[in-house]
Formats: C-alpha cells, sequence, structure tokens
C-alpha cells in the first residue's frame, strides 16, 4: 500500500476531498496538521498534528522524527503548506519541487523579480520596506498601482491606489492584514507594483518532469479592476481564441520551467490585453476552495484523485474537454457575523447548477477582501456552453439572501428622563 503524507490545515476546505480520495485508491494517508502547539496535547494529539506550517524548518524536524516508517510522497492540502511538503520531500529523498522553487513563486516579490531577469512581461515594482514611508517612492510610481502582500492569496491583502492619497491608506491597511496573517511580515515589507489592464484568467495544471499539461482554462467574466479584486465566476472551457490559449499554455510552461518547477500540481494566474499575456502569479499548488469539484466531470475523477495518482506514480488519464462548466466562489457581500441564508432550495433548483456547497457556518466572523479569505459557499454548474454556465451561475445566486449581522449591536445613547 503506497503511503502518503498528507499536510492537512485546520481551515481547509478541501481535507475531506484528499481523504476520499485516498481512501477510493487504497492510499494509506499520515496525517499532518496545523493545530494550537499549546492546545495539542490537552486535546490527546501527537505533535505532528501541531505543526508550524508557516516555519517549514522546524516543523521539518518534527515531521520527520514522529513519521515511523516510510513514505511515497508528501503533500500539501494548500498553499499553506507547500514550503513544507517541498521541504519535507528533499530531506527524505521523495519526488517533489524544490523548496527553494516552491518559495520563490509564493513570494510575489521574488517571482516579479524572476520574471524581469528573464524577460518576461512583468509591472514595473517596488519593495516597500516595512518602516519606510510610501511618499519616498512617488516619483518612481505611475498610477494606479497596486500594493500586496507578499505571500497571502486568495486577494487576501491586495488594494488598487489610483493617487498618493490612495495608496497611503493601502498601505497602512495591507500592512495590517499582513501583520496579522505572516509571521514574518515585519522582515518581508510590501510589493508596490503597476497595475495591469486587461481579462483575467486562471489555468489549472500538472506537472511532470518539467511538462506542463493543461487541465483547464478559466475565463473570469467578472471584471477585476480593484479596489478589492475579489474573485467570483470561474468558467471554462474558455472563450478566448485557441491561438491564444496555446500561447498562454505555453507561456506558463516556461516561467515554471525558468521557475525550477518541475513536478505537481499548479495553479497561474494571467492577465491578457493588446501587450500580451502577463504572468501573475503561479502556485506550486492546485486551485483552492472547493473550486476544483467542478473538473470533476472534464476528468473523469476528482481533481484530488488525479494528484495523488501523480505523487503515487499511478496512471491516470484525464477524460478531457466535455460540457463547459463553471464555479462560483460566493462572495461575501460585508464583514459581519454569518447566520444563514435562504433561497438555498431555489439556487440548488436552478437550471444548469449542479451543486451549492455552503461553507460558512452560522456564527463565523465573514470579510471580503482584502481582510478576508474565505467564501460563504461555492455554486457549480455545467451547460452545454461557457455563457449558459455562467448565466446559471448567476441565476442561483441571485436566489440567496444573506444574513449578515454586525459584529456588535449599535449602541443607543440614554434617553434622558423628563421631570
Amino acid at each position: 500500500m503506497k503511503r502518503v503524507l498528507l499536510l492537512l490545515p485546520t481551515t481547509g476546505y478541501r481535507n475531506q476531498d484528499f481523504l476520499a480520495a485516498a481512501e477510493k485508491l487504497g492510499v494509506q494517508i499520515v496525517a499532518a496538521a496545523n493545530y494550537c502547539h499549546q492546545l495539542a496535547p490537552s486535546w490527546g494529539l501527537a505533535p505532528i498534528m501541531a505543526l508550524h506550517f508557516d516555519r517549514p524548518e522546524q516543523a521539518a524536524d518534527t515531521a520527520v522524527r514522529e513519521i515511523g516508517g516510510n513514505l511515497d510522497a508528501v503533500l500539501a492540502v494548500d498553499d499553506s503548506g507547500v514550503e513544507l511538503a517541498a521541504l519535507l520531500a528533499e530531506r527524505l529523498g521523495l519526488p517533489g519541487n524544490p523548496a527553494h522553487a516552491v518559495r520563490r513563486v509564493r513570494d510575489k516579490l521574488a517571482f516579479r523579480r524572476l520574471l524581469r531577469e528573464r524577460d518576461f512581461l512583468c509591472p514595473g515594482f517596488h519593495h516597500l520596506p516595512t518602516d519606510d514611508d510610501p511618499r519616498t517612492l512617488l516619483a518612481e510610481l505611475k498610477f494606479p498601482v497596486v500594493v500586496k502582500a507578499r505571500r497571502l492569496s486568495g486577494s487576501r491583502g491586495v488594494i488598487r491606489a489610483n493617487d498618493s492619497a490612495e495608496l497611503a491608506r493601502a498601505v497602512h491597511w495591507v500592512r495590517a492584514i499582513q501583520a496579522r496573517a505572516d509571521r514574518d511580515a515585519r522582515a518581508l515589507g510590501l510589493i508596490i507594483e503597476d497595475f495591469i489592464p486587461g481579462r483575467e484568467l486562471a489555468l489549472e495544471g500538472t506537472l511532470d518532469r518539467g511538462e506542463l499539461t493543461t487541465l483547464a482554462l478559466f475565463d473570469k467574466p467578472d471584471p477585476l479592476d480593484g479596489p478589492y479584486f475579489e474573485e467570483t465566476l470561474y468558467v471554462t472551457p474558455s472563450r478566448l481564441p485557441e491561438a491564444l490559449q496555446n500561447r498562454i499554455h505555453a507561456d506558463v510552461g516556461r516561467v515554471c520551467r525558468v521557475a525550477g518547477l518541475a513536478i505537481g500540481p499548479v495553479h497561474a494566474e494571467v492577465r491578457v490585453n493588446d501587450q500580451g499575456i502577463w504572468i501573475l502569479e503561479i502556485a506550486a499548488r492546485s486551485i483552492g476552495g472547493l473550486c476544483g469539484r467542478v473538473l470533476t466531470h472534464s476528468l473523469g475523477m476528482s481533481l484530488e484523485e488525479l494528484i495523488l495518482r501523480q505523487v503515487v506514480s499511478e496512471p491516470y488519464a484525464p477524460v478531457g474537454a466535455g460540457d463547459a462548466a463553471g464555479v462560483m466562489m460566493i462572495p461575501i457581500p460585508r464583514r459581519g457575523i454569518y447566520h444563514g441564508l435562504e433561497g438555498l432550495a431555489a439556487a440548488q433548483s436552478t437550471a444548469g447548477v449542479t451543486g451549492v456547497s455552503m461553507t460558512a457556518e452560522p456564527g463565523q466572523i465573514v470579510a471580503p477582501p482584502p481582510d478576508g479569505a474565505s467564501y460563504l459557499g461555492f455554486i457549480f454548474s455545467r451547460a452545454a456552453s461557457p455563457a449558459a454556465a455562467e448565466a446559471a451561475l448567476r441565476s442561483a445566486h441571485r436566489e440567496l439572501r444573506f444574513d449578515i449581522r454586525a459584529e456588535y449591536p449599535a449602541a443607543r445613547a440614554p434617553v434622558a428622563e423628563s421631570t
């Protein structure tokens, strides 16, 4: 039986999907997680269930000590564990991407430097150290710009600024977000880069000995012009001309190779305009949230099963293109406490909709980007054309009404008693 160490984030959407795929394939899972190291002992959890994913060297020492037996592969469920997975694969002599390559593509500043060095289309960018005043860069900036935290994902800590006043506010806000989310925030600083207009797409693929296979190219039909870049709709197949799609595939593959990525899942974000193809990000992981479920029909298996098959060297052959399909990451309209929703049955019965999965729990504090890193849930569709798949998602979303209340009730001034 093949044995895989699976890094399961405590807040991960896809833990159960990976575990279900492993059970189907007869793969033994050695679980590792990032529960609080202070609480884990009182819960009876082993040290391997309380790893600091964001301290890969320390976490790797603990994991190697606790594994107990040989492994065939190490796999991270999401972005939080990819560096640790790569480092463990190196230490254990298992297949995987070099840890330095994974670290480089996760860091937006390092990735921009790589693109510039290798003459890919790359926006102008500047590093802003933590203690520096953004006004010192004004003479070098061409507005609009985008202020970004260096290692966060899912549009968290990304804000557009159109002038110097907006820049100052954006820097203050993103610094606060990064400080809460990344223990290395002070050392990292921020990146400020030119805004790139154009259509945005996402490529989902897999690498095998450096060769990229595109599993899906997703259109993002909603314009992502800021100020907060919340992603909502992914629809595949793309409606771009085939020749342009082929160029996107080729460019993403070339960037993966120069970055040093050679094996496993890849998720890339690109923009296309009259100047060409701009690679915004490449991640050494698969698509986030539950979005991978949109590919089950076209792959003939779950995305998680395909990834596991690759890491344990089991044969796999994606079915290929079928019907058009789409997913909506249900946006959070405002910050507050989620209490529930109405209209779920109507949304589920919308023509073309194949499922609605609500992931927010009543009582949970929710927030849209740039602060938040989650969604209320996911809507899935399948139809004869991309336009129909998109329309089904929008129709289903219109059926949903969310009860999100303020975190703190509004205080009322005391009424003076009459005398």
